[in-house]
């Protein structure tokens, strides 16, 4: 189905972050958009009010008449509704075009410049500085982010104008295989999800195959470092990039009283006196993708500059909640042990003299068991650990596979304990902290806006 024929718009699980985002596109492109859900939240209430038809009961005779002709209307689904539903059983029976919101992402690179960002860890904050550049500019784009954007307060941007749209392209069960992008950076290749793949050589070659996808007079931006080999089309131009080699990198950086500048060079331009609106040191890295993604698509140096001035990051991404002489506490989504080697050594950089301690959740029994080893040599780089039990997300128990695997491998001048997650709460309470982090992507994130509150008594 090409985007041109599309008349209306029906989503089953309306109410998530991501098909949210979507959801909104098609309103502001002025088609009839319609959908379920199984309880109202204040965001299905929020579309509501932009104009969606959505109700709550799983109903065929809910569906807006709008929405039954196959030829004109396209059925997004989350993966998280049952095959038995009986709405979504009406329109697989009836042949509509049923898609998950991966293939609507892909349909969207389709009709639309796609600049997208793939890598095992970096995507969201690289992909989210490179919208607000490029929104802030003249250029303009459209966003599908991975995380909620503190310049925006949303996962999404809208433009009524770019041809361009910004999409995080997520290798978890080959979703972003769908895309056909204009443009891509990679930003890493370290192996994950083998749940998914089984092999670190599988994970290599789907990255590879995602190459093979970027359009002919497109680019691939792919950073110096990465094991796998890619391969593009003819007229597929490929540039490299890292925080200080590459076609695209840093020099002159300075990094003092919580300040970082740097001098963007680049093979189109140099842009002198780069200053992080979110000074943290795997930022230069991230922001040096951004910056060549942006600038190979028409924005200005002054643009350029201005939109890394003002970015002020993606909540869970080394996120500041505290920051001051007494006491530093900071929230961050890694759960890779090279996203967490990154956050150790930008928090050690930042913080040279001061002690810190991470409270760490690992996410999922099989990448904790494929991977105990390099979370424990990642987490050495701090002066204290934390670890909670695992968060198991999609899976079931492993004999074997605890916490006490990353715990038994941490190095010797590490302080170590392991917590249950209840017990978290009281730990902060009766305990000094210089600076603290919290790391994983669990529900551990949950007890931030309570260990915030404490700290600040304590700390006032």
């Amino acid at each position: 189905m090409e985007l041109k024929d599309i008349k209306a718009v029906y989503f089953i699980g309306a109410g998530g972050i991501g098909m949210s985002a979507i959801a909104r596109y098609f309103i502001n492109k002025g088609l009839v958009v319609a959908g379920y859900d199984k309880t109202p939240s204040d965001l299905t209430r929020q579309l509501e009010k932009e104009g969606m038809l959505i109700h709550y009961e799983e109903n065929i005779e809910e569906i807006p008449h709008a929405c039954r002709d196959p030829k004109s209307c396209l059925v997004v689904y989350t993966p998280a509704i049952p095959t038995t539903h009986q709405e979504l059983q009406y329109f697989r029976d009836g042949g509509f075009e049923v898609m998950k919101r991966a293939q609507v992402l892909g349909i969207l690179t389709r009709t639309h410049k796609g600049l997208c960002v793939a890598g095992t860890h970096g995507k969201t904050t690289t992909s989210t500085m490179c919208a607000h550049i490029m929104h802030q500019s003249h250029v303009d784009c459209n966003a599908f982010l991975g995380g909620i954007s503190k310049n925006y307060g949303t996962n999404y941007i809208l433009s009524d104008h770019s041809d361009y749209v910004v999409i995080e392209a997520d290798e978890f069960d080959r979703s972003f295989h769908w895309l056909r992008p204009w443009m891509s950076v990679i930003t890493a290749t370290d192996p994950d999800h083998l749940d998914i793949y089984g092999t670190k050589e599988a994970y290599l070659e789907s990255f590879r195959h995602y190459s093979e996808l970027i359009q002919p007079g497109g680019a691939l931006i792919i950073h110096t470092n990465l094991e796998m080999q890619p391969h593009v089309q003819e007229g597929v131009k490929t540039y490299t990039y890292s925080r200080d080699k590459g076609d695209f990198h840093a020099e002159n950086i300075q990094i003092e009283n919580g300040e970082i500048t740097f001098d963007f060079v680049s093979p189109i331009e140099n842009i002198p006196g780069i200053q992080l609106g979110q000074p943290i040191p795997i930022n230069i890295e991230n922001g040096v993708a951004a910056m060549a993604l942006a600038q190979l698509n028409g924005c200005t140096s002054e643009e350029i500059k201005y939109g890394m001035k003002t970015y002020h990051g993606v909540d869970r991404r080394f996120d500041f909640k505290i920051k001051n002489d007494k006491i530093v506490f900071l929230s961050d989504y890694a759960h890779h042990p090279k996203e967490i080697y990154q956050s150790a050594k930008s928090i050690r950089e930042l913080y040279k003299d001061r002690k810190i301690t991470a409270i760490f959740q690992p996410h999922l029994y099989t990448r904790t068991r494929d991977f105990y080893k390099d979370f424990a040599d990642a987490l050495s780089q701090l002066d204290e650990v934390i670890l909670c039990d695992i968060y198991p997300a999609r899976e079931q128990p492993i004999p074997g596979v605890t916490s006490k695997l990353i715990y038994d491998n941490l190095k010797p001048n590490v302080k170590k304990s392991m917590i249950h997650k209840e017990d978290v709460l009281d730990l902060v309470r009766n305990r000094d902290f210089d600076v603290l982090i919290v790391l994983g992507a669990g529900d551990l994130d949950n007890y931030v806006p309570q260990i915030t509150k404490i700290l600040e008594a304590k700390y006032k």
